[in-house]
Parts: structure tokens; sequence; C-alpha cells
């Protein structure tokens, strides 16, 4: 026992020290018994880099996990301006069939879009998203079909759903702890909003049916939202078979972290481990980042219509250290290029913002033409020569 202990003791001593990081890994479940429950990663939201990892690909049951996917497609919908935030969703009976967690929706009753995804991320409401995704796809079966569409192009190799909240006991329903990480991160990074109701410990519904009116309260599953400094959510689930899995989404001094557990033996286990990945992350990792935005040069353009280019760097820089390294020894090496020659498109690529730590590359970020320009044909340079000399004429 004593030799057991000491064992924790050094993998924790080293992971202080970050001598356990191994490219994109800070450490893997080899004896430090970070976690209690079989499956868990850790994941540094703004650049996917993986901290700490544990059986992370082997597939399990998601349960209510599910309507994180869920929620990425309504906010799909909502970013393409096919669905707005007070359109009114009216539940069929089969929606108001839906056992397990659910929020008592009446057949014929109309909810908000808004009010749904309340339902569906603070009360895990299946009845709720089953009519989203009716009111989206026209049945469950349609939008379910969209669901692995989006799981596949994420790359989520171990993940296929069967219905759209995870109330299914089925064989061929299920996922991974990388894969819910995964999709966790796409709907943080890309639909921020939703931490706006993730993030939410009591709210109120009303109900409106020919039964009358009545209030109906809702209480997040997700207990850490109140005892983890820094929880914005996001999801939780639990079936008999799925046991207790958590994706929690904690935000410290400008570093968001999703931490997945998955078939935890108890929700105590389940909120244990993501707290105590939450607290590797937070405790062992320093983000650099650079938003890009300082003008760049313009660009000559040899034989163009337009005689020079804009271009814009692709995005902002991220870099995730877990070795204590002085991020403010970061270098940037702009590589531009000198002239082009036309045509251009916009959005061609213009050159390459290269980072640099201690003399290695830690990362790049492409630069893009903002605008592109033709060939320049005779008129063309008919109309350059008439417009230098009218110039010209003027500053006489």
């Amino acid at each position: 026992m004593k030799k057991k202990r000491r064992m924790v003791f050094l993998a924790w001593l080293l992971i202080g020290l970050g001598l356990l990081n191994t490219g994109t890994v800070l450490a893997k479940a080899e004896g430090t018994e970070l976690i209690q429950a079989p499956h868990g990663v850790l994941m540094e939201a703004s650049t996917g880099t993986i901290i700490y990892e544990k059986d992370m690909d082997t597939r399990v049951k998601p349960a209510s996990i599910t309507k994180i996917m869920t929620l990425i497609l309504i906010f799909d919908e909502i970013g393409k301006g096919s669905l707005h935030m007070e359109d009114e969703v009216i539940t069929s009976a089969y929606a108001k069939s839906m056992g397990g967690s659910q929020v008592f929706l009446e057949e014929g009753e109309k909810q908000s879009v808004e009010t749904m995804i309340k339902c569906i991320v603070i009360a895990s409401g299946n009845d709720a998203s089953v009519a989203m995704a009716e009111h989206i796809a026209g049945s469950e079966g349609a939008f379910v079909e969209k669901m692995n569409e989006r799981a596949k192009g994420l790359g989520m190799e171990n993940t296929n759903f069967e219905d759209c909240c995870g109330l299914t006991e089925s064989d061929n329903h299920y996922t991974s702890a990388h894969d819910v990480a995964l999709m966790s991160r796409e709907l943080v990074t890309k639909y921020p909003k939703i931490l706006d109701y993730s993030s939410i410990w009591m709210d109120t519904i009303t109900h409106v049916t020919e039964k009358g009116t009545s209030e109906f309260g809702l209480t997040n599953t997700n207990k850490l939202i109140r005892s983890y400094d820094g929880c914005v959510g996001l999801k939780t689930g639990s079936t008999s078979v799925a046991k207790y899995c958590v994706s929690t989404v904690a935000v410290r001094d400008g570093i968001t972290l999703i931490s997945v557990v998955m078939t935890a033996p108890d929700y105590k286990v389940r909120f244990k481990d993501a707290a105590a990945m939450l607290n590797l992350g937070f405790g062992s990792c320093s983000l650099y980042v650079d938003e890009n935005k300082k003008p760049l040069p313009n660009i000559a353009v040899e034989g163009g219509v337009k005689e020079e280019l804009a271009c814009d760097y692709e995005g902002a820089f991220r870099y995730l250290d877990t070795k204590g390294a002085a991020l403010d020894q970061i270098e940037k090496k702009i590589k531009q290029k000198d002239k082009v020659k036309a045509p251009v498109k916009k959005g061609d690529l213009a050159g390459t913002a290269e980072y640099y730590l201690d003399g290695k590359k830690i990362g790049s970020v492409n630069l893009r033409f903002r605008e592109g320009t033709k060939k320049a044909g005779y008129s063309d340079y008919v109309e350059k020569v008439w417009e230098r000399f009218w110039k010209g004429k003027q500053a006489v």
C-alpha cells in the first residue's frame, strides 16, 4: 500500500513539473489513478490539445451526452438563419411520449426555440430534444441522419447515433470519450452562446395547454456548476447501461478546458473525476494567443488590373504549453510574398506567419489575399496611362 502511494505521489510530482508531457498528451492513465472511471479525456478547447486521457477511444454508451450533437444542429440552423430563438415549436404526440428525463411537454404545446434549448441543456429534456428534431428535419430519423453526417465531419470515428436524446439502449448507439470532447469543442467554440444557457443553475418555463397554465422548474443536472470555480457547462448523462457520464466545460484566466468522463460507476465519481482532470489542466497549462490584428503590407501584382493587393491573417494563433515555458519569448516571423502575377483570387495564399520558441517552430498561420484581381488587358493599360496622365496634369 505504501509503495502504491509513493507511485501516485511521484506521478503527481512529475505532472506538476511538466515532465509527463509527450507531444499533445500531458499524461496518460498509467498508475496515476487520476480518475476512477474507465474512460476520460481532458482537452483545451481553443487548440484541441489533449492534456490527459484514459482509454479515450473505446466505444461506450453516451446516454444524454447525445444531446450535445442535437444542440450543435440546432445552433447550426440558427447560424444559417433558418431558425430563430423566438420561433415557436409544436410538441407532437411522439415527442410527448418520450420517457426518462423530460420537462413534461403536452401534445400540441408551443414553446420558443430558446425555451426548448433551456429544456435540453439544463434539464436534459428528451421530449424537448425530439420536438426540436422534428421541427428542424421533419422527423427524428431524418434529424439523426444529420447528426451522423455532422459527427463524421468532425472526425468522430467511434460514434454512431440512433436517436437524438440518448434514451435508446441500442448497441448501435455509441460514442467515445474522445468523440464527446470533439463535439463539445465544436459546440462551445463555434457557438459560445450555449454557455449562457448551460451555466444556468435554475430556471422556470411556463406550460400553456388546454389544461391551463402552469410553471415548471428547471434544475441543472451538472452539479459542478455550483461547486467548481469557473464551470459553465456542459452536459450530463446516465442510464443503466451507460452508467454516469459528463462533459464539463470550465473557464479560468482565458483558458477553456473540456473534461469528459464516461461510464463512471456513480454520479459522485463522475463529478469528482471531471474536477480532478480540470485541476490538472488549470494547474499545468498556459495559453499563448496572438490575435493577429496588426495590418500587413500590401503585395505588388505583376500584370494585374490592380497593382497591389491587401492580405490578412487567416486567423489568430494559439499555443498551449504544459512545460512551464517562457511564452513571452515566442518569436513571430512573417514570410510574405514580395510580388505575385495576375490573376489572383480572393483567399489565395499570400504567405505565412511562423512562430518559434527556443529556436523550434511551434506553429504557423496562413496569410490570405483579402481581394483578387484579373489579368490586365489592353483597355486596362490604356486606362492606367490616362489616369497617370490626368493626375500629372492636375499636379502641375
